[in-house]
């Protein structure tokens, strides 16, 4: 008999070499061959008849091949298939498809999918671009009776799975592949889910879903099929999820078992703290400073996500929390993901900070050797409070004197793995960096306020992209979650408008009109330099064309990725001080600049950009009072899915309504523009289609690592926790239990 565990090799009609064709798939046991699911399937129980069918309809068609040859036109060559039922006849057409020139012979049968339409010459019915399957050939050689009546019992009379094709491994391979791996199964599969939960639920046994996936019983609605909401695929699903948010749950409790450091929040801290305030906090910031000092409070390590929209006010809440690490008498790294957010962070909290007496350095890549090695000693010895960076802060050779707060800013750039790599830094420098310190010259002093014991540092994970709630909970289901869901006051909201590159005269008319107004505009491009992708507008050229020709009379600035860090800062700080009227610019404005009197934001080849990215864009104005406008320009033809992005923009402002979008349109593995590390991998389960049921898995969850009660025994929940750790716990860094 068969295991779950066993090589996918060791099945009939597998071996090594067709083993290493689905290894590269991720197919390495017959439990990863049995999670192979069809993407869709086939009524073949009741399949159209040809003179049944009718235009715009989708529909399975079974027939007899009669004739096929390929005819070119000028443009392509089509390729046409002819298939009968008795006297009815239907047309297949595909283009460019000479391939199949010898794929069909007189006599086969065949199954057809694909929509019905009528030619609009001969009124006759077609299939144009249908996907198909072949049955059987006129004359099976090599096959006896028995073989092919088995054959022939998973082919048609019934609702037939559909499975995506791995090279020359068909859909029809993969039925009678997964067939006899269901026969030959063994009996006993484990059960890991306890009783009380799958009767909530009321799920199907392990072996009666794998069965019912593959080989649904007769009458299983078609639709519920279609849609994975059979309750077959619901038991494999929630299986997937439950067991995530399983691991999940039992992260955050051994998180709070862990020693962290009880921060001190007394009247010289609340002090300090509006001593830094550059304004009035909002009611959100507030409440959301609530909840993080509260945690803070705690004698267990904070772990906790900031989510709020931009220009909702993240930074000046992450500088509250950093002022109560270091007047406890800790050090505070916050890290960024790209150097220009990293310098950004540093101006700001120069300007915030450094008239308070806080010590801040900046730690990047692209730093001077020696100046790397200096920062790295104030590090060390504690003269450095709080620490802005990079990946540079993950060095080996970067450490703490006394860490107590880590804040991560954009953390789904990073990945979990690395977050945790950068908790583990506190604790006491080495030797060799004293002496590093000592020959600068300077004490190796430590920080002079008395402060708590040594722990595990807190973690606070800021993001302006505005996370759908499904994507939080197993992104970031190991964080409490806190929200900034309100603008500080005075804001308006920005108009939006689509136009096509011919209407730039008009726009450029606008933005005249703007800054003779007082105001300033950002124009925005997608990359740098022309030899990038030459169909797009660059930056540098455009800069010449607007500055040289366009706006010859008004004051235009550069800004991209390739400039040094001095100049960056000073193009920025021209602009903020309005020296600059009109700031040409690359995504390195995505984030950071801060320009209230900017009232107008032109995006060349908009199509070009994500989604969230177009949003964190757009967040770059509407910071002050007077009205505000985006304006996207697209240049050439633009996807469907483009529109589809362009049109979200129009109509909203809302950044948890556009996230959801973008979710839906990339997926969750791309959500982010880069696959999340520790992002989990789902076999079955999707996360958009499958919110609900994630809901149910994280409550379930919940109550079984609560421990045993009346309806769960000790014995259920150790079971549920072996198998979770055996399933999950080398799959991916998210789930990591002991």
């Amino acid at each position: 008999m068969l295991e779950l565990s066993t090589p996918v090799q060791y099945v009939k009609g597998v071996g090594p070499r067709i083993g290493e064709v689905l290894a590269a798939k991720g197919i390495h046991t017959v439990g990863d061959l049995l999670h192979y699911l069809p993407f869709r399937y086939e009524d073949r129980l009741n399949p159209r008849g040809i003179s049944e069918l009718r235009p715009g309809e989708m529909a399975t068609v079974v027939g007899e091949v009669r004739n096929s040859g390929l005819f070119r036109t000028r443009s392509k060559p089509i390729f046409q298939l002819t298939v009968g039922q008795g006297r009815a006849r239907l047309r297949c057409l595909w283009f460019n498809a000479t391939y199949l020139q010898d794929k069909f012979t007189p006599g086969q049968m065949i199954a057809l999918y694909g929509k019905v339409e009528e030619d609009q010459r001969s009124r006759e019915l077609q299939i144009i671009q249908p996907q198909f399957e072949i049955l059987g050939d006129p004359v099976d050689s090599g096959e006896n009776g028995a073989e092919k009546k088995v054959a022939e019992s998973l082919e048609i009379g019934r609702i037939v799975p559909i499975y995506e094709a791995i090279g020359r491994l068909t859909p029809r391979w993969f039925r009678r592949t997964i067939r006899t791996a269901l026969d030959n199964l063994t009996p006993d599969l484990p059960e890991p889910i306890p009783a009380a939960v799958r009767a909530h639920l009321g799920l199907i046994s392990p072996r009666a879903a794998l069965w019912n996936v593959h080989w649904p019983e007769p009458g299983e609605s078609f639709d519920a099929l279609q849609s994975w909401r059979t309750p077959a695929h619901i038991r494999m699903i929630f299986d997937e999820l439950f067991f995530v948010e399983l691991g999940m749950e039992l992260k955050r409790r051994q998180q709070k078992a862990q020693t962290g450091i009880a921060f001190r929040l007394d009247d010289r801290v609340r002090a300090a703290i509006k001593k830094i305030l550059p304004f009035h906090p909002t009611p959100a910031q507030k409440r959301v400073l609530k909840e993080i000092a509260a945690d803070m409070e705690k004698p267990y390590p904070m772990r906790r996500l900031l989510q709020g929209d931009v220009g909702s006010g993240k930074t000046i809440v992450g500088f509250e929390a950093a002022i109560i690490a270091i007047e406890n008498g800790c050090q505070v790294a916050l890290m960024a993901p790209t150097e220009i957010l990293a310098q950004q962070h540093y101006f700001s909290a120069r300007r915030i900070l450094e008239n308070a007496g806080y010590r801040i350095v900046l730690l990047t890549g692209s730093l001077e050797a020696d100046r790397k090695r200096e920062v790295r000693r104030h590090i060390a010895q504690g003269n450095a409070q709080l620490v802005i960076g990079t990946h540079a802060l993950l060095e080996e050779n970067v450490e703490f004197a006394k860490l107590g707060l880590v804040i991560v800013d954009e953390q789904h750039r990073f990945g979990v793995l690395q977050r945790l790599k950068l908790m583990k830094k506190s604790g006491e420098a080495s030797e060799e960096t004293y002496v590093g310190t000592a020959a600068l010259g300077r004490p190796a002093e430590r920080s002079s306020a008395a402060g708590p014991e040594t722990g595990e540092p807190d973690v606070l994970v800021m993001t302006a992209t505005p996370i759908p709630r499904t994507l939080a909970l197993t992104l970031y289901g190991d964080l409490d979650l806190s929200v900034l869901d309100e603008l500080p006051p005075g804001r308006t909201p920005i108009v939006t408008r689509c136009g096509a590159d011919d209407e730039s005269p008009k726009v450029w008319e606008f933005v005249r009109k703007q800054v003779a107004a007082g105001h300033q505009a950002y124009v925005v491009y997608p990359v740098i330099a022309e030899n990038e992708e030459s169909e797009l507008k660059a930056a540098i050229k455009m800069y010449r064309e607007l500055s040289g020709k366009i706006f010859a009379d008004l004051k235009v600035g550069l800004l991209h990725g390739r400039l040094d860090a001095e100049l960056k800062e000073q193009v920025m700080r021209m602009f903020q001080r309005g020296e600059l009227q009109i700031l040409v610019a690359t995504t390195v404005i995505e984030v950071g600049v801060d320009v209230p009197n900017a009232t107008v934001m032109v995006i060349e080849h908009a199509e070009r950009f994500g989604l969230a990215q177009l949003h964190q864009l757009r967040g770059r104005i509407g910071r002050g009072a007077a009205k505000s406008y985006c304006i996207l320009m697209t240049g050439g033809k633009v996807t469907e899915e483009g529109q589809r992005r362009l049109d979200a923009m129009v109509k909203t402002n809302d950044g948890f309504q556009i996230a959801e979008l973008d979710l839906e349109l990339r997926g969750p593995g791309e959500f982010f523009g880069t696959r999340q590390a520790g992002m989990p991998s789902f076999r079955v389960a999707n996360i958009i289609r499958d919110a609900q049921l994630l809901e149910a898995a994280k409550h379930e969850a919940a109550a079984v690592i609560a421990g045993p009660n009346a309806e769960i025994s000790a014995g259920e929940i150790s079971r549920a926790l072996v198998h979770m750790r055996a399933r999950w716990q080398h799959t991916y860094g998210l789930v990591e239990v002991g």
